[in-house]
């Protein structure tokens, strides 16, 4: 057997064909993965915002609710990987997949040495990212928790909410590069910009003082003028 990234990983397959399912699941499981199955869109949704999955593998066409649909809502709640899996895979669904918030995009069919693929590709990333915000400089590093959307410094959880917590992992990131606001609102808060909307710059200020909070002072949130939010060394 193939070693993989994340071993035991825990994944959420939410697809209505029982066969594809099944091999899904055999495949699966035969390469190490603890493998869920769900056979519907409502009912996947509710797994997958109750449970701690490391990937999700979501169907677009599901009864109850459609997968694009169950992952703007799961966004709402959570940033585990999400990648999509449709016979629908013309340009514009693809795009639609990823603007709400899809990690990956798998046209039907596909083999499962492709899904395989994917999937260690997917795992790989997320291992590099949970240990990237750790350093390994004393007690400068923060940890980011996926699961649980918050960060954690010197033993103590921030308290972000979900849309504080994709804000500031984005920024983590892409430190030191400033990051405009709408491809902030695009990426963390799952919508487009408006002139008017302060819902980042509430969100940034919160950020802010929760990081003050637990005394961390490594780094800053930095406003960028004209542009948008920057991740930076303090004094830098």
């Amino acid at each position: 057997m193939m070693t993989h990234a994340c071993p035991s990983a825990r994944i959420l397959a939410v697809e209505d064909d029982p066969l594809l399912a099944s091999h899904l699941q055999s495949h699966l499981v035969a390469r190490g993965f603890d493998v869920t199955l769900s056979h519907d869109g409502s009912e996947g949704l509710r797994l997958a915002e109750r449970e701690d999955f490391d990937l999700i593998l979501m169907d677009i066409l599901l009864p109850g609710i459609n997968g694009l649909d169950a992952l703007q809502q799961l966004r709402r709640r959570r940033s585990v990987p999400v990648l999509l899996m449709s016979a629908l895979g013309d340009e514009q669904n693809r795009i639609a997949g990823f603007s709400q918030g899809a990690d990956d995009y798998l046209p039907k069919p596909f083999s499962l040495g492709e899904l395989s693929v994917r999937v260690e590709a997917i795992l790989r990333r997320v291992a590099y990212e949970r240990r990237e915000p750790q350093p390994g400089v004393g007690n400068d590093a923060l940890q980011f928790d996926d699961g649980r959307s918050d960060v954690a410094y010197a033993g103590q959880w921030l308290g972000l909410t979900p849309s504080e917590y994709r804000v500031l992992e984005l920024l983590w990131r892409h430190q030191d590069e400033a990051l405009s606001k709408p491809f902030l609102y695009q990426q963390a808060l799952r919508r487009a910009y408006a002139q008017h909307d302060r819902s980042l710059d509430m969100h940034v200020s919160h950020i802010r003082r929760k990081l003050q909070a637990v005394g961390y002072e490594a780094m800053r949130v930095d406003t960028v003028w004209g542009k948008g939010y920057i991740l930076a060394q303090a004094g830098a």
